[in-house]
């Protein structure tokens, strides 16, 4: 059963190349049945099947009943596919379905291999990636990243070419890496060009494919798209997304986000994107300045729609929120309240199976992203697709989708101030006093440091029809140096209490160099970290690494292939390797800054655990980058609101950030130094590390305690049954040599 789990992950190797190809390490090959075969291959089913011989690891597929591919079988399999496109979701949602359907692993590896060598390859990728993420027999399966399965999504296409010549010079051994441009995409005479290391990103542009794989929009299970506070969810993770940008606009002498609100004025930048499909066999059309968006009459994606309809959806949206309520199929009212509306609102701006009213709110959100796709061919006279931003892997390349989401934030905000002003009674943690927050840290005290890093992703899972072996590419990207904050709160209840930290970031200045308002300020608040911390009675200096954020993912879970991973899948050595692919990029934690030193404010809060705690089980869920993406498979680990306490403006009076503080909250001024010097990424070799009876080691690195003791903000220890141990207590008399001797690898080793 686990080798069949296993047998499933090849099904993203080498996406276009037959499953009857020797796919992964072993050199495997499914021995599908003859019926199988497309009719191209029929005639050579016998030689196909013997072609490898003992030079293979043959996996049987079992014949299986087929179940109606007609409709994701309408997508041709050289086309691109868009989740934004209704037509491609709906022929998604019935390839997921069926996938979903199977009883059991060999089947669905059956029907996998009948629907590899016919469905459309990104769509085959996104529709098991689904699948996988929710079966209850998949669990523990870790989906490779898409980078790695489609890397000409994410990076220059003469990388490829490249890449084939050294894979065809090189046949075997080690192979040198091939290095990827910086800033390819325009020349330096393009001001949005100075935050193209933002845009184009590969770490940030994954985070957004996985966050729309872990949220799809359609299947028949309600389940798979009805996820606890799924629409407040894409509100907040897409409004911090906004902040982080425009933190890096300022940082590069660059002004706030012009907001596309105006559906009729043409889009002042253009973009280039400079990257091809290996699957469509088609350069990403550019769009053009001065571009706009025009009606739609594309029969090919069944499309049809005009401008006035986006604005139609868009003004019911608003009347929504002037009225407090929205509009059910049945005409009736329904009330937003205080705990969800937010929620309610982000499932109808983000159309899906669960909006309270489909054909009435429309579909704003990702026909925004289709209206915008298709500008430079909207009657498909050019036999076009759609240019990045049809797509959610390479929609935040361009320029556009901050100015989209931009609006679409201008919108959720307008709901939000029409909400209570939070009163002391919910900012406040009596008996808690917050004295004092500071970072510590090599750049100095309350300081900072970024520059450039550069760093390997093995492409060779994704460059088909070329020789075995790895085919690395290094690229460069911003990168900080690992940091502690250190926060001084005095416990004057007389008792132990626990909190909640909440940690977050925002600029001081404008663009024009001027004091920031606190309403300004706040919606540019970037969420740095969350966790929960015992406080003794009296006075307690609590330290928090930067490396432990909830709001990222380290670079192994970002760009690392799964043939490292231990155990099978669900085993003990596995969910130490558990990789769960959602989660900011930890080396974009922190904006690029200024090489003067850019000025940012450091706040700290502390709220009461008791009244933020959701009761539940968190034993091997993926759980260590939960506030954009949640937890799978359960509830919001937080029962305030997403982004609180700067999600709704405040009272009158508060003018600016110190009039809004409460004796549990502080702030200190700091700054952001850049260093414009690159550094390659430390290569950890391997150590052979003693072990002992109780499965601990006599040495540990600064990634083994990250793996092994770190505990999210929300974890609650259980007590030790069942054989599950904590094995914390083991590391704690090493812990503190280990970490002053790695502090600085825990960058490179843990979540860099």
């Amino acid at each position: 059963m686990a080798d069949d789990k296993k047998n499933l992950l090849l099904f993203f190797d080498r996406p276009t190349e037959p499953c009857f190809m020797q796919k992964g390490e072993e050199k495997s090959t499914f021995q599908i049945p003859d019926n199988f075969y497309p009719d191209k291959y029929k005639p050579l089913s016998n030689t196909l099947a013997n072609r490898f011989g003992a030079d293979s690891k043959s996996i049987p597929v079992s014949e299986i009943p087929l179940p109606n591919l007609q409709l994701p079988m309408e997508l041709p399999y050289n086309d691109q596919f868009s989740l934004f496109v209704e037509k491609h979701r709906k022929m998604a949602g019935r390839l997921i379905d069926i996938f979903m359907g199977m009883r059991n692993v060999q089947d669905l590896i059956s029907i996998c291999s009948y629907c590899q060598l016919r469905i459309n390859p990104y769509m085959f990728n996104y529709c098991l990636s689904v699948a996988l993420l929710h079966r209850p027999d998949t669990k523990g399966l870790d989906i490779p990243t898409f980078a790695e399965t489609f890397p000409d999504k994410f990076m220059d296409p003469k990388v490829f070419r490249r890449a084939r010549e050294v894979s065809n010079v090189v046949t075997t051994g080690v192979r040198m890496p091939i290095t990827i441009p910086q800033n390819y995409t325009a020349a330096d005479s393009e001001p949005e060009q100075r935050v193209a290391y933002f845009r184009e990103d590969l770490g940030i542009n994954l985070h957004h494919w996985h966050w729309h794989l872990v949220y799809p929009f359609d299947a028949a299970d309600r389940a798979v798209v009805n996820k606890d506070r799924r629409g407040e969810l894409f509100y907040y993770m897409h409004q911090q997304i906004i902040a982080r940008y425009t933190a890096e606009r300022f940082c590069n002498n660059l002004g706030r986000i012009n907001r596309y609100r105006n559906f009729r004025e043409p889009i002042e930048e253009g973009y280039f994107p400079k990257l091809d499909s290996q699957v469509a066999s088609r350069a990403w059309p550019p769009r053009f300045s001065g571009s706009t968006i025009r009606d739609l009459d594309r029969p090919v994606d069944q499309i049809r729609s005009d401008i006035t309809e986006l604005e139609t959806w868009r003004d019911r949206f608003l009347q929504a929120i002037e009225s407090n309520s929205i509009v059910l199929p049945n005409g009736s009212q329904m009330q937003l309240d205080e705990a969800t509306g937010i929620d309610v609102l982000g499932n109808l701006m983000e159309s899906s199976v669960i909006s309270r009213n489909r054909v009435y709110y429309g579909d704003l959100h990702n026909m925004g992203h289709v209206f915008i796709s298709f500008s430079h061919d909207p009657d498909h006279r050019n036999l076009e697709s759609f240019g990045v931003m049809g797509d959610s892997a390479t929609a935040m390349r361009d320029p556009v989708f901050y100015r989209w989401h931009s609006y679409i934030d201008d919108i959720f905000n307008i709901y939000k101030s029409k909400l209570p002003v939070y009163g002391d009674d919910r900012l406040d943690f009596p008996g808690i006093r917050v004295s004092s927050v500071s970072v510590e840290g090599g750049a100095g005290a309350n300081t900072f440091a970024t520059q450039w890093e550069q760093s390997t992703v093995d492409l060779s899972r994704g460059v088909d029809f070329t020789p075995r072996g790895s085919v690395l590419a290094r690229f460069t990207h911003l990168q900080h140096d690992a940091f502690s904050y250190v926060i001084e709160v005095n416990n004057t209840s007389g008792r132990a209490a626990t909190g909640t930290v909440r940690i977050f970031m925002a600029p001081t200045l404008d663009e024009n160099g001027s004091p920031l308002s606190f309403e300004d300020q706040r919606r540019l608040m970037i969420e740095l970290d969350k966790f929960t911390q015992p406080l003794s009675a009296g006075n307690n200096t609590v330290r928090r690494r930067s490396v432990d954020s909830s709001v990222t993912i380290p670079y192994e879970r970002t760009f690392r292939g799964q043939g490292a991973r231990p155990g099978d899948p669900g085993s003990a050595a596995a969910a130490e390797f558990d990789f769960c692919g959602c989660g900011w990029p930890h080396h974009m934690l922190i904006p690029k800054g200024t090489t003067t030193g850019y000025p940012v404010v450091l706040f700290a809060m502390v709220t009461n655990w008791d009244e933020d705690k959701v009761e539940q089980d968190l034993v091997g869920a993926c759980n260590d980058a939960a506030s954009y993406c949640g937890i799978r498979n359960r509830r919001y680990p937080d029962k305030r609101p997403m982004g609180f306490p700067f999600d709704r403006p405040a009272g009158p009076g508060v003018a600016i950030l110190s009039d809004f503080l409460k004796p549990n909250m502080a702030i200190r001024e700091c700054t952001i130094r850049f260093t414009d010097a690159t550094r390659l990424r430390a290569q950890q070799g391997s150590n052979k590390m003693r072990t002992k009876p109780c499965g601990c080691r006599d040495e540990y690195t600064a990634k083994d305690i990250d793996a092994i003791i770190r505990k999210p903000y929300y974890y609650q220890k259980l007590p030790n049954n069942g054989g599950i141990i904590d094995r914390s207590n083991c590391l704690l008399s090493n812990l503190e040599n280990v970490i002053d001797s790695n502090d600085n690898s825990a960058s490179s080793n843990g979540k860099s």
